[in-house]
């Protein structure tokens, strides 16, 4: 949790009033300088969530200037990259990642990493191979990285949050001394990222499938079948892993257990292109040195599923349909070796034997997990 709120600042606590009620308006003026949504949330927030919304939108957080958090997780099309390339591009631009950008939406709710023994799986941290345990710690991983924000260290980030135009913002949350320590101020936008991203704005759990679980709404005759054969064990069983019955623990629908598996995504050679590196990636068998866990990639969620392609790590299927047929036909070859054979899961999936009136319907009923439905 965030620092409690300093009550030794009543200067800057009138220029936080003084924000509170021009703040919108200040946006919509700065809104030709950064890609901060126009729509006016921020007085709905906290100051510790307002202020992390500034970081999370700030285009000048990044070496060259120009890429904020939301340049790869753009709200929209589910916090993911509007890019439509395999891998997530950089601040500077001839440099790539080597791996698809996973959504923020609905990360808040994900578990730390640990060792299920009951289980004897892995669960939970955040990116494709869970090497950050927590939220806070996924929100500045980026920042340093010299394919991401490329930032040279802690020291040049601090600084630009101190010489910005929320820095009293900052202050105001953090105290009087927030700037006095590097170490401390990073980890405080490391904090103040995380109070957003944990904001109903990131999570708002507004979709068809939403309202259809609180008696709203009624699924279509298609989308109704697509949920059934996506529960169904003997069928798309796709609730094995993405379960659509609330979490025991959030309380609410998620569509991932969070656990890590090897469902066998095909190489793809543009990875290799872009990134300037073929060799293949094992996931989370490189953090943990466990070739056990060779080719395991964390389940991730449904949720905007259909905004979010392309899909899997490597960004190696384009459409949302083509991910369906995947699970449906793997082992035919139709899609190619896969990245990795080790710990490939042989008995979920790769020759579900759906016809295409079920792979239509697991479609149909994937696009009611959007966030924005219009009840009409």
């Amino acid at each position: 949790m965030h620092k409690p709120l300093s009550i030794y600042l009543p200067a800057t606590l009138l220029t936080l009033s003084i924000y509170l009620l021009i703040g919108c308006n200040a946006d919509k003026n700065r809104h030709k300088h950064s890609n901060i949504p126009m729509a006016c949330a921020d007085t709905t927030l906290t100051p510790p969530q307002m202020l992390g919304k500034k970081l999370f939108f700030d285009t000048g957080l990044s070496n060259p200037p120009g890429k904020s958090c939301a340049g790869c997780h753009t709200p929209g099309i589910g916090f993911t990259d509007p890019e439509s390339l395999p891998v997530s591009r950089g601040a500077v631009r001839e440099k790539f990642g080597h791996r698809n950008s996973l959504s923020v939406a609905y990360a808040a709710y994900t578990p730390y990493f640990h060792y299920d023994s009951a289980d004897e799986t892995y669960v939970g941290g955040l990116f494709w191979d869970g090497r950050a345990k927590t939220l806070s710690e996924q929100a500045t991983n980026p920042l340093l990285n010299h394919v991401e924000m490329n930032n040279a260290n802690k020291e040049v980030v601090v600084k630009h949050v101190m010489n910005s135009d929320y820095n009293e913002l900052f202050l105001y949350v953090y105290g009087p001394d927030a700037f006095k320590s590097i170490d401390g101020a990073f980890e405080d936008i490391s904090e103040a990222i995380e109070e957003y991203e944990e904001t109903k704005e990131i999570s708002p759990f507004t979709s068809k499938f939403d309202y259809y679980m609180r008696g709203l709404v009624k699924l279509s005759d298609a989308e109704m079948r697509g949920l059934k054969l996506f529960n169904a064990p003997e069928k798309g069983n796709c609730a094995a892993c993405h379960p659509s019955t609330p979490d025991a623990n959030a309380g609410v629908v998620l569509f991932t257990d969070y656990t890590y598996d090897n469902i066998g995504v095909p190489i793809n050679p543009k990875v290799g292109e872009l990134c300037r590196d073929s060799s293949c990636d094992i996931g989370l068998g490189a953090i943990l040195h466990d070739k056990a866990q060779n080719g395991k990639f964390k389940v991730p969620t449904l949720r905007n599923i259909a905004l979010t392609a392309p899909y899997f790590h490597n960004g190696v299927i384009k459409t949302l349909r083509e991910s369906v047929e995947f699970y449906n036909e793997r082992d035919s070859g139709k899609f190619g070796k896969p990245e990795s054979d080790d710990n490939l899961n042989k008995e979920e999936l790769g020759n579900l034997k759906l016809s295409e009136q079920e792979v239509k319907d697991i479609v149909s009923f994937l696009e009611t997990l959007t966030d924005g439905y219009t009840i009409k």
